[in-house]
């Protein structure tokens, strides 16, 4: 029976991510150290082949496709976006760590959400919608393989709802411009929704 593989790669690292800020909706670029880091890593490891791209809409994911697959254009799926911050958007955990709100934020992020942003439930719904509609569409173009550019919080949310071995989501945190591959069988997607995390992504050549 035809499977089909969907690799996840997280982009390229920010002047944020470098500073230890939260950022989710704020629409930030690669900083200087992330590019040349993406290059390194097209250079020193083997990115996966693949026929189609997507990305989420935020620049530095598109940035990361356009450096590791500059012969695609990625197709944007706009609920790949990070979970949004609010009010906590550029902000440290040193910032943050004296507000009540914060610790109860850490404490049950599924139902408590920072001062205008998005809540853990909320997040997890949208992400996980958008993926399946994306294994959908592969299943019913006969696709069988893709990447998905995004987040660490949106990959690991979907690893976390979907992936086999069932783990937590800090369990499938992965490094800047780093990933995983899954296998999805057609039969066991339509009967339980899981799929198979296989390898981690770029691999030494």
């Amino acid at each position: 029976m035809k499977t089909y593989t969907v690799h996840f790669i997280r982009h390229g690292q920010t002047s944020e991510n470098l500073k230890g800020l939260y950022i989710g909706s704020t629409d930030v670029p690669l900083c200087k150290e992330g590019i040349e880091d993406i290059k390194k890593y097209d250079t020193d490891y083997v990115y996966p082949g693949t026929p189609v791209v997507f990305s989420s809409p935020m620049l530095r994911c598109i940035q990361t496709c356009n450096l590791i697959y500059p012969s695609h254009k990625p197709i944007i799926i706009p609920d790949f976006r990070e979970c949004s911050f609010g009010d906590w958007e550029r902000k440290s955990v040193n910032e943050l760590k004296q507000l009540p709100e914060f610790s109860c934020w850490l404490a049950d992020s599924q139902n408590i959400y920072p001062p205008n942003g998005e809540n853990g439930a909320d997040f997890t719904r949208r992400v996980c919608l958008a993926f399946e509609k994306v294994v959908e569409g592969l299943i019913k173009t006969g696709t069988t393989t893709a990447v998905i550019v995004a987040h660490g919080g949106v990959i690991s949310t979907i690893l976390s709802v979907y992936g086999l071995p069932h783990a937590k989501p800090y369990d499938w945190l992965c490094d800047n411009g780093f990933g995983f591959s899954v296998r999805i069988s057609p039969m066991l997607w339509m009967r339980d929704k899981v799929a198979e995390v296989f390898d981690k992504i770029p691999q030494l050549p």
